[in-house]
Parts: structure tokens; sequence; C-alpha cells
């Protein structure tokens, strides 16, 4: 099952974020969106930073090891990792997901 996964970053720190889940192919693309203004309660106020999004799109099975290299490497204590399912799909995008996002690429 094809998944898509949303990340806010720093936009510092979103290429570095990106390449890291590709080279280690957890991933088969991230689309780095910029200019999101977020505003959230963080210990007891409201408190607003400006970030991108990632839009990362990967296999189901892949997530488990997706998420934890992005709460290794992420700068926020908390970061906001939600995933959806992917109910409809262009069949060869979906043939090309799933051989690049692969963990074990010799495999």
């Amino acid at each position: 099952m094809a998944i898509a996964v949303l990340v806010t970053i720093p936009e510092k720190d979103a290429q570095n974020m990106a390449n890291m889940l590709l080279g280690e192919h957890v991933c088969a693309c991230v689309n780095i969106i910029p200019g999101v203004h977020s505003l959230f309660w963080w210990e007891g106020k409201i408190t607003a930073a400006d970030e991108v999004i990632l839009l990362i799109k990967t296999k189901e099975s892949l997530y488990p090891k997706l998420k934890i290299m992005i709460k290794n490497n992420h700068p926020y204590s908390v970061p906001e990792i939600i995933s959806f399912k992917i109910e409809q799909i262009n069949a060869e995008y979906l043939e090309w997901l799933n051989r690049e996002a692969n963990a074990n690429p010799a495999l």
C-alpha cells in the first residue's frame, strides 16, 4: 500500500532531511512545499513558526523505519509526522514508487 507522509520542518533543515530519507531508500519522492506559517499550542501558549511541508511518498511497510529516521534527525522534540493511505494512484507511478522505496535497494 502506498502512503503519503506529511512532516513540517524549518526550511533550513528540509533539504538535509529529504536527502537522508531518499539516500536510505525509505521513500521514493519528497516534495518540499514552502511558505507554511504554522500556529500551534506549545508549552502552554500559542506559538508561531515559519516552516515547509515535506510531502513524502513511500510504502506502508517502510513507515516504521521512516518515522524513526525523522524522529532521530528532526530539530523538534515532537515532530509532526502524519501518514495517509493513498486510495487511488497511477499504476505506473505506483510501480516506480515500489521500485524506488526499498530500504534494501540491493534486493
